[in-house]
């Protein structure tokens, strides 16, 4: 029995200096000592052999949490710039002028005389650019008269006379660029009431039809009044 022990261990012995022989530092073996058990219970030892013996088993390492799915949203594509396409500037449409305005304002106001009040004239034309008072033949304060310009370029200035007491237009004041009395006999004719004014001035008043003419030294004519 101590015999088939002793060829076991040397058997063994043989296997393990085989592998470490093998190993890539090529340590010697030798040196070393195997202690194993005998029949009778006690130990020897086998010098000159070295023994490996296998550590303990690696853990297992858990399986990797399978990353969070995403879910892609399809975004609208933007065309890329094009310089054969310039940008296109978006204006305002341009305020449509009532009918016969723009043909001759001071005409058109005279239309609307009795109807329209301040607010009315200023949505047309705007703020004024100045005002003064409309006075009776006894001085008193009658109305209030607005001076506005000329969006259409036929006069220099346009005044508006709106009564007090109604609050709505009741005359019209019509300052030209550059107008003489014969070209307002060309036009209307001479069927006047001729009056003289202070400074050299003269008033011709229309009997036919709604308008006064107020005419400088000169013959130039001031300003128009229809009513």
């Amino acid at each position: 029995m101590k015999l088939f022990v002793l060829i076991s261990a040397v058997a063994l012995a043989g296997q393990v200096v085989a592998r470490a022989g093998a190993g890539a530092d090529g340590a010697d073996p030798s040196g070393g000592v195997v202690t194993l058990p005998s029949a009778g219970g006690r130990s020897e030892a086998i010098p000159g052999v070295v023994v490996t013996l296998p550590g303990p088993p690696a853990p297992i390492a858990a399986p990797e949490a399978a990353p969070p799915k995403v879910t892609e949203t399809a975004l609208p594509q933007i065309p890329p710039a094009s310089d054969d396409q310039p940008p296109v500037l978006r204006r305002a449409a341009a305020p449509v002028s009532p009918a016969g305005f723009d043909s001759d304002s001071a005409l058109f106001f005279q239309t609307m005389i009795g109807q329209w009040t301040e607010a009315d004239a200023q949505a047309l034309l705007g703020e004024p650019t100045r005002q003064r008072l409309a006075l009776g033949e006894d001085e008193s304060e009658t109305g209030l008269i607005l001076a506005f310009a000329d969006p259409t370029g036929h006069y220099n200035e346009l005044e508006l006379d709106f009564a007090n007491e109604t609050g709505v237009l009741r005359g019209v004041f019509a300052y030209p660029w550059n107008m003489t009395w014969q070209e307002c006999r060309g036009h209307w004719g001479a069927h006047v009431i001729a009056r003289k004014a202070n400074q050299g001035r003269t008033f011709y008043s229309y009997q036919d039809r709604r308008l006064d003419v107020l005419v400088g030294p000169a013959g130039t004519v001031i300003s128009l009044g229809l009513y």
